[in-house]
């Protein structure tokens, strides 16, 4: 009697223990490839979206200023002035 008590505990145990490997298993993404995947392909897209909006962002505020006003002597015009 004792030994039947026995293994039928030790067979819930198993089984108990299985139930948890086999829910771990389907969280861990190195079992899900369905997940793994996916949570890549979002990880990679935020990724390129913030490069990219970085680099937007840097180059907006490094852009050109204007027209600087630079002195350009007489003589060195398209239609130059001689003296």
């Amino acid at each position: 009697m004792y030994l039947i008590f026995a293994s039928q505990f030790s067979n819930s145990m198993v089984n108990d223990i299985n139930e948890q490997i086999q829910e771990h298993k389907e969280k861990d993404l190195g079992f899900n490839w369905v997940l793994s995947s996916r949570f890549l392909y979002y990880v990679t897209l935020f990724c390129i979206l913030a490069f990219s909006f970085g680099a937007c962002l840097k180059l907006y505020n490094q852009s050109y200023a204007g027209k600087p006003d630079v002195e350009v002597p007489d003589n060195t015009l398209y239609t130059p002035k001689y003296k």
